[in-house]
């Protein structure tokens, strides 16, 4: 598993989500309204094979996509 954090300015709906290199979703790490503040969502990669995922948070009109690589 590994965690990924993010910090909101302010009180907004928030959808963080996992995709593979295809852009298949493969998991949605959260997906509702999030208070202002530190926030940590938790992937359980035990079902996912090793490689390269990108994961995508959007936060009001605020939108970042980041890689990551899992290897087991």
């Amino acid at each position: 598993s590994t965690t990924i954090s993010y910090d909101l300015p302010i009180d907004s709906k928030v959808t963080l989500k996992v995709f593979d290199v295809l852009g298949r979703e493969v998991a949605t790490l959260v997906d509702g309204f999030a208070r202002a503040g530190y926030h940590q969502a938790t992937l359980n990669a035990t079902n996912l094979a090793s490689g390269l995922y990108f994961y995508r948070i959007q936060a009001g009109s605020f939108m970042s996509v980041k890689k990551m690589v899992l290897v087991k």
